[in-house]
């Protein structure tokens, strides 16, 4: 009974951390001898929920919903999300996917503001259902983005192009804050992407 109930806790595991990833166009050639990569993040195509709001409207019905509930406790989670992009999310999917590559001794590390790379990877976030937590039940993040890999300094040239759906965004315990299980997402996503670059590089 207690290797079903551990094999189960396993499986349910797999389900929670899958996450779709597939090679639109390209391929990975162009990584060899490359030993640093400048990343950029662009939200301007992201949209939110099932409903698939825009960011704008969406913070825009956070922001009253919250408001109404707590007078100017929206204006304060606004600040808070506006703030995540730069604060958590960006710098957890930095922190593992480059964690991933240097534990399996690869030379190759992702940077921001790195002009002087050859190539460039845009990570463009789609799509986020941002979960919620109920303490005795909760639901994780879930994080949609397209991996553009192109030439810095001609960045209409697309040499792969990977989407991945739905990384989920969940910790041990319960997470309260929105903007944390999205973190957790953006983090899913760099350690899948250096997993991919692993696989494909060997």
């Amino acid at each position: 009974m207690k290797k079903v109930l551990v094999l189960a806790v396993m499986l349910v595991s797999t389900i929670i951390t899958a996450q779709k990833m597939e090679i639109e166009k390209g391929d990975f050639a162009f990584l060899n001898g490359q030993t640093a990569i400048n990343i950029e993040f662009d939200y301007s195509k992201l949209t939110l929920l099932k409903e698939n709001k825009t960011e704008a409207q969406y913070i825009a019905d956070r922001q009253k919903e919250l408001n109404d509930k707590n007078k100017g406790v929206g204006d304060i989670w606004k600040k808070k999300w506006e703030g995540a992009k730069a604060t958590i999310w960006e710098p957890k999917f930095l922190e593992l996917v480059n964690i991933v590559l240097a534990k399996k001794d690869k030379d190759l590390s992702f940077q921001q503001d790195l002009s002087t790379a050859k190539y460039t990877l845009i990570v463009e976030a789609t799509w986020i259902f941002p979960g919620w937590d109920a303490m005795v039940m909760k639901q994780p993040a879930k994080v949609s983005t397209t991996l553009k890999f192109v030439e810095t300094a001609n960045k209409s040239n697309v040499l792969l192009e990977i989407s991945t759906k739905d990384a989920p965004g969940d910790q041990y315990g319960n997470n309260f804050s929105n903007e944390s299980r999205i973190g957790e997402g953006f983090a899913k996503t760099g350690k899948s992407l250096a997993s991919f670059i692993l696989k494909k590089t060997k």
